[in-house]
């Protein structure tokens, strides 16, 4: 917490990045709720003028609701146009409610689908923010590549663990 302590004067925007599943995909849950409240603690404390998230199932949506909640200005990088195509519709449905509602949509690659495309959104998610909120379990993937490229960036990185 001390170096917590450094930077949080200096904290203007936050970056999101996490896991799909949060203890599953039903909310909620114990853990779902560990990771919304430890999220909710860090915004409260920390104070952004604005967040970024990739508004992914999972971490993503989570973060960005606790910040409509907050009343924090939220930036919606969205790796690619039709992101939410292959998700359930009432999943859907609540992107796109959650989309109208950011202060900014920045659609991060050009067409379609492409691997690649989640880790240009989190690169720029990184390079467009002072620090990155990661809800990480250490296992490899999008969020680790992500958590890897903000240190190649030294932007300051606060984990929570997805678990009780």
């Amino acid at each position: 917490m001390e170096a917590l302590a450094e930077i949080e004067n200096t904290i203007m925007i936050i970056g999101f990045s996490g896991h799909r599943k949060i203890g599953g995909y039903v909310y909620p849950n114990p853990i779902y709720n560990k990771v919304y409240q430890e999220t909710e603690k860090y915004l409260l404390e920390l104070k952004p003028e604005k967040v970024i998230s990739g508004f992914a199932i999972g971490y993503d949506q989570i973060a960005a609701h606790i910040s409509y909640k907050l009343k924090i200005p939220v930036i919606a990088a969205v790796p690619f146009i039709g992101q939410e195509l292959n998700w359930p519709k009432p999943v859907q449905e609540k992107y796109h409610a959650m989309l109208k509602l950011a202060e900014r949509v920045e659609i991060v690659s050009k067409d379609g689908y492409a691997a690649y495309k989640m880790q240009v959104r989190n690169e720029w998610i990184v390079n467009n923010c002072d620090l990155l909120l990661a809800c990480f379990d250490g296992s490899k993937g999008g969020t680790y590549n992500c958590i890897e490229y903000a240190k190649s960036k030294n932007k300051p990185i606060i984990v929570i663990e997805p678990k009780i």
